[in-house]
């Protein structure tokens, strides 16, 4: 066999994880303790993250075409992808979040639905909640005046019956005298 076509099945199972991705974060993973990748990698798996190591030159091909093209220019160094289908932002959030805490792990950059961001643009979308959780607050902000009024009205039909109570009180005090 050739060497390109051993090379084809990498670059064709690239192309279909970019493919239906809505997230392609590119990562210098250089000075990771094996701890340290083993943590990232269940972290990534557990928000529903693919990452793969995979040579520069097989993601180059890989990109032509594609809205990841713009990526290329990232492609120095050792170069590790993650991509996430379902949520826009979990594979920055994780990844963010992980170097904090591992200095050696360097974003390179990544393009989210169709665009394409530096370091510091997967950065600040790192920081947008998730999906679910902004629907939450939605429905959350949803329910407040609603509750809110049910606890005014509750209030007052208290207040009220209070006062039919003191009224009931006061006409029956005269009538006993």
């Amino acid at each position: 066999m050739a060497k390109v076509e051993l090379k084809k099945p990498i670059v064709e199972e690239i192309s279909a994880a970019i493919k239906d991705a809505q997230t392609v974060v590119l990562v210098d993973y250089r000075g990771l303790t094996v701890e340290q990748d083993t943590n990232l990698r269940r972290q990534l798996r557990e928000a529903g993250v693919g990452y793969k190591v995979y040579k520069n030159t097989f993601m180059n091909f890989a990109f032509k075409g594609t809205d990841c093209e713009g990526l290329s220019d990232l492609l120095e160094g050792p170069s590790a992808m993650a991509t996430c289908d379902t949520d826009a932002t979990a594979a920055a959030r994780v990844l963010c979040k992980f170097a904090k805490t591992a200095p050696a792990l360097e974003i390179k950059g990544g393009v989210v639905e169709g665009t394409v961001y530096d370091a510091k643009g997967i950065e600040q979308i790192s920081n947008i909640p998730s999906r679910e959780e902004l629907l939450s607050r939605l429905l959350g902000s949803m329910q407040s005046p609603v509750t809110n009024l049910a606890r005014v009205l509750k209030q007052i039909a208290e207040k009220d019956g209070d006062t039919a109570s003191a009224e009931a009180e006061t006409a029956e005090a005269p009538a006993e005298a």
